[in-house]
């Protein structure tokens, strides 16, 4: 996926970070030395194909240096990370009061708050959605994959079962927001993953969010569909 499409610069140049791009961020900062990509996996609990995704986010953001290892020993010299200084000043910024504004509006002025929501989320879904070349079908598992990616990135940490009929859903980066305007912030959730899920033309489909379904989890239930976009 593209990071601009999930983390964007503000107008002062700062970028705003997710949670996964926070605590990248923050194991810079306390390393006592440079860190390769490995390690900061490690140290986060990323995979490491992750973890050098946000590092150069991070890097492009301006909030972190790469570098090539000095080293004279045989092999190949490893590419290395640290935080800027200042970075430490950085913070992820917070839009809840933002966020309460909006979806508090929508609920009031909206005569189908819901609706509009879902349609809003679909918008965006298919936005963040990485198509396939032409002439080429993801299958059910490839999608729900992507899916996964996708709402990692916004800060869900999700984890889709066994089966692929679920994704579980345990963390809510928006809930303070989300319980006070479910009908809203949920729709727009559940919006986000059928928009992506049809921009893939994926042969599988979300038929509802189950919201707190546990005060840390939400689930997402997903179905086949015979029919996939074209």
């Amino acid at each position: 996926m593209d990071a601009r499409k999930v983390t964007r610069p503000d107008p002062g140049g700062v970028p705003a970070l997710n949670e996964s791009r926070s605590h990248v961020l923050a194991a810079l900062q306390e390393a006592a030395r440079p860190l390769s990509a490995g390690e900061v996996a490690k140290r986060v609990r990323l995979h490491a194909n992750t973890a050098r995704f946000h590092l150069d986010a991070l890097v492009e953001g301006g909030l972190a240096e790469r570098n090539v290892e000095d080293r004279e020993q045989p092999g190949r010299p490893r590419i290395l990370y640290t935080a800027r200084p200042g970075s430490a000043h950085t913070g992820r910024r917070s839009y809840r009061l933002l966020a309460e504004i909006l979806a508090g509006s929508l609920a009031a002025e909206t005569p189908q708050p819901a609706q509009a929501a879902l349609r809003a989320g679909r918008a965006w879904g298919r936005y963040l959605a990485d198509r396939p070349p032409p002439f080429r079908r993801l299958d059910a598992d490839s999608a729900t994959r992507q899916l996964v990616r996708m709402l990692d990135d916004i800060g869900f940490a999700p984890e889709s079962t066994d089966d692929g009929r679920k994704v579980l859903l345990h963390h809510c980066p928006f809930r303070e927001t989300a319980e006070e305007h479910q009908e809203v912030v949920c729709s727009i959730h559940l919006g986000l993953i059928q928009g992506l899920l049809a921009e893939l033309g994926a042969p599988v489909e979300a038929e509802r969010l189950d919201p707190f379904v546990e005060p840390g989890l939400c689930i997402a239930h997903l179905s086949p569909t015979t029919s996939p976009e074209s």
